[in-house]
Formats: C-alpha cells, structure tokens, sequence
C-alpha cells in the first residue's frame, strides 16, 4: 500500500524547477548542426544574391529544423518580430525570449527551462550580424524589398539594427524512457 501512495504523491508533484542537465546537453547538441547548416547555406546563398538568402530562409531552413529534429528533440527558429509566421514562439518559449531579449551579442545568452511531463525547453539568442542587414535591416535595397513583400506579406521582421536580439534557436526535449 505505501508503494501506491508514493506512486500518486509522485503523480501529482510538479514539474522539476530545474531541467535534466541531460535534457540540455541533447538540445545543445541538436542545435548545433542546424544552426551550422543554416548558417553555411545563408553564407553561400549570399554570394550567389539577397534573393537567394530568401530562398534560404523561406525554404530550406523548415526543412534543415525537420531533418534536426529527432530521437525525442524538436528543432526551430522563433522571435517576437515574425517574417514567417510559422515560426511564432511556443507559449514556454515567450518568457524565455523576453528574457534572452535583455541579453549582450558575443555572450553566451541561452536559457534552459524545465516544462510539464519531464519535458525540456532550451534557447539561444540570435543577434543581428551585418549580413543580417541586408534583409531585417532598417534600409532594404528596393528589389529585395520587393521580394520580401511579395513572400511575407504581414513581414515584423524588418528595422533591425547591428548586435539588436533578432530572436532565438530552440529545442523541445522529450523525456528518455526510464529503463525498467
């Protein structure tokens, strides 16, 4: 009987305060070959044009998240100030950013958080970079105006300014099975 009592005591507890030192490792690792992808293509798509970049951003880049997210760890991009609005924060994600928001470019500005069902929830600060500029920036050149209208019609994500918090890279952590 005090086996089942314990049983629902721990049913009913709340969600840790503090996430599994585990969960985040497997977020951080998760992360980083999309957001080395991403970066690479955008490098490559800008030599080629600003359009091209687009393309990146409208096209490829869901699908680099899709091929990142597995074994229990969701990938993705978000911000406050949406071009695609797909990419809209996740409600654990909202506080978080408003959080990271407040942070310096070249520190490391992450958060980890622990949610409901064992669940972890990771971000990192994305900060406007000069090449950012040329498409979220406060003075876009005409035609990649042109093109950014006609792909994002409701597009937020423009008037930045060098080193302003963009938004973030995240990662949902499942929990692992517990072995028996």
């Amino acid at each position: 009987m005090t086996s089942l009592v314990l049983a629902l005591v721990l049913a009913q507890a709340p969600a840790p305060t503090q996430p599994d030192p585990q969960a985040v490792d497997r977020a951080r690792s998760a992360l980083l070959p999309f957001k080395k992808q991403l970066k690479e293509t955008l490098i490559s798509a800008m030599k080629t044009s600003p359009v091209a970049a687009i393309d990146v951003c409208s096209k490829e880049a869901p699908a680099m998240a899709r091929d990142a997210s597995r074994d229990g760890v969701t990938v993705g991009r978000s911000a406050f100030r949406l071009r695609n609005p797909e990419n809209a924060p996740r409600a654990w994600l909202e506080p978080v950013m408003r959080e990271l928001a407040g942070s310096r470019p070249g520190v490391d500005a992450s958060k980890a958080v622990a949610l409901p069902g064992g669940k972890v929830g990771y971000a990192e600060a994305i900060f406007i970079q000069p090449a950012c500029l040329t498409c979220h920036g406060e003075a876009i050149a005409p035609p990649i105006d042109a093109e950014l209208a006609k792909r994002y019609p409701k597009d937020g994500a423009r008037g930045f300014k060098e080193g302003e918090f963009r938004g973030v890279f995240w990662a949902e952590v499942e929990p692992r099975p517990r072995a028996p």
